[in-house]
């Protein structure tokens, strides 16, 4: 089932709106579910757009293509993932997302809830949020592994456009596997708060970023290991996580993709990584 519904939106200009009530904000939900199927692929019986959270099927993944620009403080999106027993889905977006400041000094807020059912895989890969000038954005994410899933999920941000000091940016990532808690992390971080931008948080770097890597055996053998603005940890319970920071989103990148690399040395790849 593919559907596409308008967005619930409250626009400035000669519309009514009530004292207080935020102006040109933006209220979307988007969903996918996939299934397996019987010749041992992935279908997709749900595809669900609401602009400007739109989604297109690729051979290879399903691309969220914005609809519009933003997210401009105010608007409120959500992105809904389920991914049943044995299904494999792969999510990407188009093009990094711009944060824009609203008219009101409101957040915008990306929530994304995501299910894996046993043996099911879950890609979740979008491309940077830029969090520009005065703007304030959070990115929420959920997501529940049944025993036996996969995941592997990328999360990067960026203060500032080119030139700019960049706005202020909250991320929360809850992870739970088999019913088990498997991951809590929280990051709250401004281009203008002179603590954000310290040694103990970005020393002075605008790109931060995590990846995480979980299902069965997954950082069973590897070791903690640490570089300068490399940390790779794995997790109590089958999981590996990758952070890093960068002076830019292309360095960003090459250090979290080591998170795809479980199979070889990780410490020694950080290094070389890390020194580049």
């Amino acid at each position: 089932m593919v559907t596409h519904r308008p967005a619930r939106v409250d626009r400035a200009h000669g519309t009514p709106r009530a004292p207080g009530h935020p102006r040109n904000r933006v209220v979307a939900e988007a969903a996918i579910v996939a299934s397996a199927s019987a010749d041992g692929g992935t279908r997709l019986p749900v595809l669900q757009s609401q602009a400007p959270l739109v989604l297109r099927r690729t051979p290879d993944a399903v691309y969220l293509v914005g609809g519009a620009a933003g997210p401009i403080g105010g608007d409120v999106l959500s992105l809904r993932i389920e991914v049943r027993a044995g299904a494999t889905l792969r999510v990407c977006t188009a093009a990094a997302a711009v944060a824009l400041p609203g008219p009101d000094g409101l957040e915008s807020v990306l929530t994304v809830t995501a299910t894996v059912g046993p043996g099911g895989r879950l890609e979740y890969l979008p491309e940077p949020t830029v969090i520009a000038a005065r703007a304030r954005h959070a990115t929420i994410i959920a997501v529940t592994m049944a025993e036996g899933a996969a995941l592997l999920l990328r999360d990067e941000l960026i203060l500032g456009r080119h030139g700019e000091a960049g706005g202020a940016s909250r991320t929360s990532l809850r992870v739970d596997y088999a019913g088990r808690p498997l991951l809590r992390q929280a990051l709250a971080v401004s281009g203008t708060d002179s603590v954000s931008l310290g040694p103990a948080i970005l020393t002075g770097r605008r790109a931060v970023g995590m990846a995480l890597r979980a299902g069965p055996g997954t950082g069973a053998d590897v070791k903690a290991s640490f570089a300068p603005e490399v940390a790779v940890m794995p997790l109590a319970g089958p999981g590996i996580l990758v952070t890093a920071l960068a002076s830019d989103a292309v360095l960003l990148r090459r250090r979290l993709d080591l998170v795809g690399s479980v199979d070889g040395d990780l410490a020694a790849q950080e290094l070389d990584i890390a020194a580049g």
